[in-house]
């Protein structure tokens, strides 16, 4: 229990009883009821040592926002003057993170000509693995978000154990490793499965059963001695979407991947938020129907049972639809398109179910921008008018209809880009 102290008068005090000096103490009774033992900040000051490292984030951060920029537009937009600017641009530069390009013109700079700096293409790379339930992608992702030297590799039913499992994921990422004619700055890692980030552990995989429980952050840094992060696909395709994509210069925002799965990421105040446990983001596992099917969860009515793939193509096979084991929303827009009966109408139920849950999402986070990913995306133009349209008469509050739905770049490139990002964020000290 917290009191108010008794106004009192000490002999290395001024006495505060006649109304002068007064001051309002708020504080124990005694040492055991403290609340500096019992309460932690929640926004503990930046210290003196480590105000240049967020310095430094913020500013990399600003020039992925605004692109290629001088030394005197990264002070307008940060804030700072043009000294501390300095400060922190030169040691990228002598670091080869950055380099100096253009010259701003003196007319547009409204002073002497400025030149501008961004991510130089000689700075060391970074090795992005993409890890799906089927198979593993590795390549190295420029400063930029350009991607190259990509190596793909299967992932079977009948790998014997994690070794094996573990031996292909690291071929590839040596193969890819193998082309920079410069050391990697670190493995950034995105898992389509189940995952512990805090141990850098896979929880499951559905197709490589091997790997459950697997450490495989803690192996590839012993593995291959540099850095190494790991997240959930679908925070990866928030990160990239955040460096390079719909994302950048977005506060607040979400990325929605649409699949054998449903997940959600979302970007709230300027940070990746991960929840109390790292579990945010299980939006498939939301309840739309009461009642309704049978989750693989063991619950009912959950979205998923409703927006999946696996639920699309159980209706395509109700329905009489070709080849139903392997439809996905671009080949449904085909056959819509060729007027094959039943289509249209199983794509528009689709489109409204997907736009269910964005309307939630939308209802209880208010991002400014929700960019989808996965089969969304192949259904092209029209898939994502019809979940737009559906989606505006699902949300009621006024100041919502100003959101944009935007389709993120393809899968891989996104989650390699975010895999990257991971990495760039945990070397540059930049809070996401």
């Amino acid at each position: 229990m917290i009191k108010r102290l008794e106004k009192r008068s000490t002999a290395g005090n001024a006495d505060t009883s006649n109304g002068s000096n007064k001051h309002c103490f708020i504080g124990p009774v005694d040492g055991n009821q403290n609340p500096a033992r019992r309460f932690k900040p929640a926004h503990p000051l930046i210290s003196a040592g480590t105000l240049g490292v967020a310095n430094r984030g913020r500013l990399i951060q600003a020039l992925y926002d605004m692109g290629a920029s001088s030394r005197v537009e990264l002070a307008r937009v940060t804030g700072a003057n043009r000294a501390t600017i300095g400060g922190i641009v030169q040691p990228l530069i002598n670091q080869g993170i950055l380099v100096e390009g253009d010259v701003v013109p003196a007319n547009r700079t409204g002073g002497k000509p400025a030149t501008k700096v961004w991510f130089s293409r000689q700075a060391k790379p970074i090795c992005a693995v993409l890890l799906m339930p089927e198979r593993v992608r590795a390549c190295l992702v420029s400063l930029e978000g350009e991607i190259y030297a990509q190596h793909d590799a299967d992932l079977t039913t009948d790998l014997k154990d994690a070794s094996d499992g573990f031996q292909i994921v690291s071929t590839c990422v040596e193969e890819a490793i193998a082309f920079a004619h410069l050391p990697v700055l670190g493995i950034g890692l995105a898992v389509a499965g189940g995952l512990n980030a805090a141990k850098g552990s896979i929880l499951a995989m559905d197709l490589a059963p091997c790997l459950h429980g697997f450490p495989i952050e803690a192996e590839l840094t012993k593995r291959f001695g540099v850095p190494v992060c790991i997240d959930p696909n679908t925070r990866a395709l928030l990160v990239g979407d955040r460096w390079f994509g719909q994302g950048r210069g977005q506060r607040n925002f979400a990325a929605v991947y649409v699949g054998e799965s449903l997940g959600a990421a979302i970007y709230v105040d300027g940070h990746l938020y991960r929840g109390a446990a790292g579990e945010a983001g299980q939006i498939g596992h939301t309840i739309v129907q009461l009642n309704g099917r049978i989750c693989r969860c063991g619950r009912r009515g959950c979205w998923e049972t409703i927006a999946s793939l696996q639920w699309l193509r159980n209706e395509a096979q109700a329905r009489g639809l070709p080849q139903p084991g392997s439809l996905d929303a671009g080949r449904l827009v085909s056959l819509a398109k060729s007027g094959t009966e039943g289509a249209k109408e199983l794509l528009q139920a689709y489109a409204f179910n997907i736009s269910v849950g964005l309307a939630n999402l939308q209802q209880l986070a208010a991002p400014n921008c929700i960019t989808l990913h996965g089969d969304v995306v192949r259904g092209g133009k029209w898939m994502l008018e019809l979940i737009e349209e559906n989606f505006r008469e699902l949300i009621f509050n006024p100041a919502d209809k100003q959101i944009t739905l935007a389709p993120g770049d393809s899968e891989d490139v996104a989650s390699l880009r975010g895999a990257a990002g991971l990495i760039l964020a945990e070397l540059l000290d930049v809070i996401i």
